[in-house]
């Protein structure tokens, strides 16, 4: 797939795939960059705005402010390539926990499906802006709860003894 965006933050570049699937960042002298990978800077708060191109080393490529500023096709590359490496279920319920202290096995309802997961600790509950919550699972997955205030009453009153 090859997608040439015009002036991406400033920057002509190209984007493709290579026969493993990876992407492959071509700057602007045709340098060929493997394994580019896109990375949101405010992947919560700001999903949208400040996507950084970096090179499997680490080092930024091209920064994008907004969406706006690239190619739909561009868009829909990085897209699918974010897509494939941000996992955070979104919480929409608390079904219940095995008990009130840690570790404790949750029982919830997510955009993702029912699942259960072992929360270690009190620290692995991570406060955010806007009533938001972030958990991170024995696993390391992370868990997003976008307004604690949306949840159920037996939702709330469980977080409220977790925090």
């Amino acid at each position: 797939m090859m997608t040439t965006p015009t002036g991406a933050a400033g920057h002509n570049f190209t984007l493709r795939r290579n026969s493993f699937g990876r992407l492959v960042f071509i700057d602007a002298e045709g340098v060929a960059h493997e394994g580019a990978i896109p990375v949101r800077a405010f992947p919560i708060g700001a999903p949208d705005e400040g996507i950084a191109l970096v090179s499997a080393d680490g080092h930024e490529l091209a920064w994008i402010d907004q969406w706006s500023d690239i190619s739909p096709e561009l868009r829909s590359v990085i897209e699918e390539e974010l897509a494939a490496r941000e996992f955070m279920p979104q919480i929409s319920r608390i079904v219940g926990v095995s008990s009130f202290a840690t570790p404790s096995i949750w029982e919830v309802e997510t955009n993702r499906g029912n699942t259960s997961f072992t929360l270690k600790g009190e620290e692995d509950i991570r406060r955010l802006p806007n009533s938001a919550l972030l958990i991170a699972d024995s696993h390391g997955i992370q868990f997003l709860i976008r307004d604690t205030k949306a949840l159920d009453k037996h939702g709330r009153k469980i977080l409220d003894r977790f925090l």
